[in-house]
């Protein structure tokens, strides 16, 4: 359901049309120093949109924006859906080599980028036959080259161009974006989500959080990030304010803009809350403005509500869980955080999940299951990948209909909350039992003086596969391993409890925030080989 005060949206980037009309000087977006009305976003996206369409962009044609959080990344993506085209976000972190990949996956002919990222963006760019045009935004004294593909500075190109663009003809059922997602293994996949499927999402989102125009928003994320990118979007169909951060890098820096702005909604994910509850150890921190605080990408353990809460003393807090594939499946209305604890709630609205045995079997309530998606946020399938997306949207009980099996197990309580148990990969086999990280994590996460936990299954001869617990100790938090190790026999079965357990200052993020599993593996190889080697 659309919030009852704004028309109705049948293509993605018509809300932001809706909010120039309305309020064409509110702010729109703060970065930095820099602010940009809905007119001025309106209108430059107009105008990039105008003159993609003379640079020979079609209904369809996937677009690549390589760009870190700034304005242009954000007139980039709504230029894009105007055009026609449908956009590619890429993280401004990838390497040339993937770049290149998912450039070539998609048949990219449009690229949009940062000047300081031209280096990666040409080396990528000489392996992309497809591509025609390159558009670099930011200062240089030399524009970068390639040979064979025409190269222009962003700010050129919009003072040149006209805002009279030609309607494209796009219907909701077209693609709108292309969001790659890496998964577990292999090349990162690109998801397919229409018009259709994005403005219901962000009806959706914007509905359960209570979100209004009057709201201040804040992304610290990647707007690669689909968690990040909807923040952008959710901000433009209220006709809200979004401060959007190119990172959580300096904290202090990202907090006094809060303050001065009176950031009202804080999106977050289990990595920003621990480096926030650090610091507000070392000195308190309050934002009494925040009015709705959200958390997805993993848990939080339920050890650090009562320190968030003395953060945002004022704010609703949402336990959520998502995936790239439908963009959110399930939040708990934070009225029953207390009363549900570890449950990630129920499906958004317009939406619904159950569970489901591997054989296709329903599951009692309180039993393991996998889960399944209805709705229409799930995805088209994946691009130019018939046998991962047969493998994820599978027959549904109703003919002809097509749901989202996510491969992760939950188990379902008797009021119908959802409560995560693990992502079939992660699913650690020790003994002829199956661990799930995540509740390993949440008991380590709960000892006092411990800041943050990752734990992984690395093969053993004897065990099948041994548990590895990663630990990062709280600042000046000397720990002794017998006593963590008394503490975590206490509260987990005998076959749960680590076999070794390593000590780190910090642990690897990929860049969406998320703990990177694969490289604590990659450390924890390295570490047995050097064990090897000295008592050899």
């Amino acid at each position: 359901m659309l919030p009852d005060h704004r028309p109705y949206r049948a293509l993605l980037h018509e809300c932001l049309a809706i909010a120039a009309m309305e309020s064409p000087e509110k702010t729109a977006l703060h970065v930095g120093t820099e602010t940009c009305s809905y007119r001025m976003l309106a209108e430059r996206s107009d105008r990039l949109a105008a003159a993609l369409q003379d640079r020979g962009l079609r209904r369809g044609d996937r677009v690549a924006i390589f760009m870190d959080n700034t304005i242009p990344c954000a007139i980039s993506i709504f230029a894009v859906l105007k055009a026609g085209g449908v956009f590619v976000v890429i993280n401004p972190q990838t390497k040339h080599d993937k770049l290149s990949f998912i450039a070539n996956d998609c048949s990219i002919r449009h690229l949009i980028t940062d000047v300081h990222l031209a280096k990666v963006a040409i080396a990528a760019s000489a392996h992309v036959p497809t591509l025609t045009h390159i558009i670099f935004s930011g200062d240089g004294a030399e524009r970068p080259s390639r040979e064979g593909v025409a190269t222009e500075w962003l700010e050129e190109v919009l003072a040149c161009s006209t805002t009279g663009m030609r309607s494209p003809g796009t219907i909701p059922t077209d693609l709108a974006a292309l969001i790659y997602t890496s998964g577990s293994t292999g090349n990162p996949k690109g998801v397919m989500q229409t018009h259709q499927s994005m403005v219901f999402s962000v009806g959706s989102l914007t509905e359960y959080q209570r979100l209004s125009a009057d709201d201040v928003m804040l992304n610290l994320l990647p707007l690669a990030f689909d968690y990040g990118l909807y923040q952008l979007l959710m901000s433009v169909s209220l006709g809200a304010a979004l401060v959007l951060e190119r990172s959580f890098t300096y904290p202090a820096e990202v907090f006094t803009r809060m303050t001065r702005h009176r950031v009202t909604v804080f999106p977050g994910v289990p990595t920003i809350f621990a480096m926030m509850i650090a610091a507000h150890q070392r000195r308190p921190l309050e934002f009494p403005d925040v009015r709705r605080v959200t958390n997805t990408a993993a848990a939080l353990p339920p050890s650090q509500f009562p320190v968030i809460r003395d953060i945002f003393p004022n704010a609703l807090i949402y336990a959520m869980y998502g995936l790239t594939e439908c963009k959110r499946v399930s939040y708990l209305p934070p009225e029953l955080l207390d009363a549900k604890p570890g449950s990630v709630g129920i499906a958004i609205p317009g939406t619904e999940v159950y569970l489901r045995s591997p054989s296709g079997e329903s599951v009692e309530p309180g039993a393991p299951g996998i889960l399944h998606v209805r709705g229409p946020h799930v995805m088209r399938g994946y691009w130019n990948n018939v046998a991962r997306t047969e493998k994820m949207l599978r027959e549904g009980d109703i003919p002809g209909e097509r749901v989202l099996c996510t491969g992760d197990w939950f188990r379902m309580d008797e009021d119908g909350y959802l409560y995560f148990i693990s992502r079939s990969d992660d699913i650690i086999k020790t003994r002829g039992e199956k661990v799930s990280p995540a509740e390993v994590e949440a008991v380590l996460c709960a000892i006092p003086g411990i800041e943050e936990a990752a734990v992984i299954g690395v093969a053993d001869e004897v065990l099948g596969q041994a548990i590895c617990a990663f630990v990062v100790p709280s600042s000046g938090v000397v720990f002794d391993e017998r006593r963590l190790r008394r503490e975590l026999a206490s509260n987990l079965e005998n076959y749960m409890v680590p076999r070794d357990i390593l000590l780190r200052e910090t642990l690897p993020k990929n860049p969406n925030g998320k703990i990177d599993r694969k490289a604590l593996a990659g450390t924890c190889d390295q570490e047995e080989t050097q064990h090897d080697s000295a008592t050899s």
